[in-house]
């Protein structure tokens, strides 16, 4: 019964990914790899992320809809709930701190660079929501300790300005914010070009 108890009261890292379908991932990035290389680029960046994270954390994907992929990574796997991306995360940060989790987070898998130490800064801290911002006005993750129904109510996706609007949304249901790291996605032409440099060493 202990061993039962404690895989819960640590915190979890949920990856959020979609399945790589050409045609539906990296759509950004179609013109410059085509709606194959596009869905591949966006399969090695999931398979970097869960590479980086496992053996840190205890980890969960969680994709769109079911799909094969990945599954050389033997972690715990979830169908994404109903809803705009913010329906989403409000679902999956839920269900992990309702099962008991201290602090839940969702991360993307946009930012196939992110820093260890980015993640573990989310986790940490008292505040209901902490929040990593992306250079675009987005965020690549979010970690949480307390939820509320309506956290991402009026939350504009992909837009510039993100993150601020769900700060403002979070603070509006009552629960604390603050901020992480910053780190950039990988969505473009321009920050595929920067990826690349920065592997070089550029």
């Amino acid at each position: 019964m202990l061993s039962f108890y404690n895989q819960f009261v640590r915190p979890v890292v949920i990856v959020f990914a979609k399945a790589p379908v050409a045609g539906r991932v990296k759509t950004r990035l179609i013109p410059r790899l085509g709606a194959k290389g596009a869905a591949e680029l966006h399969r090695a960046f999931v398979c970097e992320m869960l590479a980086r994270l496992h053996g840190d954390f205890d980890l969960e994907l969680h994709t769109d809809v079911q799909t094969d992929a990945w599954r050389e990574f033997p972690v715990p796997r979830r169908v994404q709930a109903p809803g705009d991306l913010g329906a989403k995360m409000h679902a999956a940060l839920l269900s992990a701190l309702e099962e008991g989790r201290p602090v839940a987070m969702v991360v993307g898998a946009d930012a196939p660079t992110l820093p260890l130490r980015h993640v573990e800064e989310l986790l940490e801290g008292g505040a209901d929501v902490a929040l990593g911002p992306a250079e675009d006005g987005g965020y690549w993750g979010i970690a949480a300790r307390r939820v509320a129904a309506d956290m991402f109510v009026g939350v504009p996706w992909s837009a510039a300005d993100t993150m601020l609007r769900t700060e403002e949304s979070c603070r509006r249901a009552g629960l604390s914010v603050r901020r992480g790291g910053t780190w950039f996605d990988v969505d473009d032409a321009a920050s595929l070009d920067r990826l690349r440099g920065e592997l070089r060493g550029e």
